[in-house]
């Protein structure tokens, strides 16, 4: 494997050599051959990771998820529990598409738990998607996003705060997206 020190459960199912160091799969994890994985990730248990899947590093995806074909996942981004991704408008049994459409989530970009992500789409750079969310379009850098379908309810600074429409945070104060 490419990662030197890594930690795979005895019960995960990793047919992936490229695992980053200091990665961690727990139990019941399933990881496809041509899967990549980056360092300092945390994969915790019952995943699914398709094999046209990428994670950079020091990603947590939380229990329950699973990462199909066409999924881009950037740097420092957070999953939640039960996370659903599409990869397929029109899914038929039995007739998989010639290539599957890419859906990205771009560095520190977060995703609630039970959110479901349509195929196709582009989730910016610290993003927030709040939980039960369903997302049916690309979703600008720094917004907050929730609802079926999601929209946008606000701003979130890189660190974590929450701003409103007018980019102050609970208190009033006005704050910059960087902080």
């Amino acid at each position: 494997m490419d990662g030197i020190n890594f930690m795979i459960h005895p019960l995960a199912d990793v047919q992936s050599s490229k695992i980053g160091d200091n990665t961690k799969i727990w139990q019941f994890c399933v990881v496809l051959e041509k899967a990549q994985i980056g360092e300092n990730c945390n994969i915790c248990m019952n995943v699914f990771i398709e094999n046209d899947v990428i994670i950079g590093n020091n990603v947590t995806v939380k229990s329950g998820v699973q990462l199909w074909d066409g999924l881009r996942v950037e740097d420092d981004v957070f999953i939640g529990p039960n996370v659903t991704f599409t990869n397929d408008l029109i899914p038929r049994s039995g007739q998989r598409p010639v290539s599957f459409l890419e859906t990205v989530l771009k560095r520190g970009a977060s995703i609630g738990a039970n959110a479901v992500i349509i195929a196709g789409h582009t989730i910016e750079e610290y993003a927030l998607i709040g939980a039960g969310s369903v997302v049916t379009k690309d979703i600008p850098p720094h917004t907050v996003w929730y609802g079926n379908p999601a929209k946008q309810r606000g701003y979130v600074t890189k660190s974590g705060i929450l701003l409103d429409n007018m980019f102050c945070d609970a208190a009033g104060e006005k704050r910059s997206l960087e902080e």
